[in-house]
């Protein structure tokens, strides 16, 4: 039977009419591929950062591939953990999604008690970027290397200081890495962000600094700061004169930070797939890796296997971290 019979009255008709044009929308709409609409990029930090930097470059490569708007929400607080649970709580649509980075994701859960599960609340997609830090120590210090450094710290012990942008923080947790394999101590000044804690490096209140490249690396290159180490595998192409640890004498001290891609628990698998094969393509453009490269990143894309393998390990190594130190949140 048609839906526009010749026998039905005017309201009939035209209410047969709205319900196949409803029909007729939907099915449509079904028939689109995703996304046919805006998709959100959540960041869990304030904008001007690494992650927010990254995240806006990655948005608009994944707008160019999407042919949709990709727009910036920036849910910051919390050391990252506000934004965590805004994204878990969003659609499972794949219209929102989410980088999260090391602490919110890893570490925020191990210090602190979190309204967000990782495992529960989220599917993971796919890593996107990792980076080293950089121990730094003003220009005027007497260390000219990690060595000099630690001679020092182990002739006074806690007499050196380090700033930090907080308890579990990377730079907090590198520095119990550093003093828990060179056997020394030295004392945290925690500070509520990582360039405070910068700007009294430069003018000689602290002892050192273990940071991420983008707020350092500016000062390094003016002077004003020297690096003593970085805590990758291998050394930086940002800062290519820079030993590792490992070369400058503390084997196997790797600290990390890295990015990746979350969307909200119960999200469709085709949804899903699809992201994973959009960022292998994104992450891999030649421009966004230049533009990575200058934040002092190493842009890349995994499987999700590779992703929950990789977090699974860093999980297990901080969370020894973080019992062994007794770390808790402020």
């Amino acid at each position: 039977m048609s839906c526009f019979s010749k026998k039905s009255s005017t309201l009939r008709y035209l209410l047969a009419s709205a319900l196949c044009l409803s029909v007729w929308t939907g099915a449509q709409a079904q028939a689109q591929p995703f996304p046919n609409k805006p998709v959100k990029l959540i960041v869990t930090y304030p904008a001007g950062g690494s992650s927010d930097l990254m995240g806006r470059i990655m948005g608009q490569k994944l707008s160019d591939a999407w042919g949709q708007p990709v727009i910036i929400e920036n849910r910051s607080g919390a050391a990252g953990s506000i934004g965590m649970e805004y994204a878990a709580r969003q659609p499972a649509d794949g219209y929102s999604f989410v980088v999260a980075n090391l602490g919110p994701a890893a570490v925020n859960p191990l210090i602190s008690k979190v309204p967000y599960n990782m495992d529960r609340d989220f599917v993971p997609v796919s890593l996107t970027a990792v980076g080293p830090n950089v121990l730094v120590v003003p220009a005027a210090s007497p260390f000219k290397s990690l060595a000099d450094l630690l001679a020092a710290a182990r002739a006074k012990p806690e007499a050196l200081n380090f700033g930090t942008s907080g308890p579990g923080s990377m730079s907090h947790l590198a520095g119990e890495m550093i003093m828990r394999q060179a056997k020394v101590k030295m004392t945290q000044i925690p500070y509520k962000g990582g360039g405070l804690a910068v700007t009294d490096l430069i003018a000689g209140q602290l002892s050192m600094m273990v940071s991420d490249a983008l707020p350092v690396s500016q000062h390094i290159k003016t002077g004003r700061l020297r690096p003593l180490a970085v805590t990758s595998a291998t050394r930086m192409s940002m800062l290519p004169d820079v030993p590792t640890f490992a070369e400058a004498g503390l084997d196997g001290l790797v600290a990390n930070n890295w990015w990746g891609v979350y969307l909200p628990a119960k999200t469709p698998k085709a949804v899903v797939d699809s992201y994973v094969a959009v960022l292998k393509k994104v992450m891999a453009d030649p421009d966004l890796k230049e533009r990575f490269a200058a934040l002092g990143v190493d842009a890349m894309a995994s499987s999700q296997e590779e992703f929950v393998s990789f977090f699974g390990a860093e999980t297990a190594k901080y969370g020894k971290l973080v019992a062994d130190n007794n770390i808790k949140a402020e």
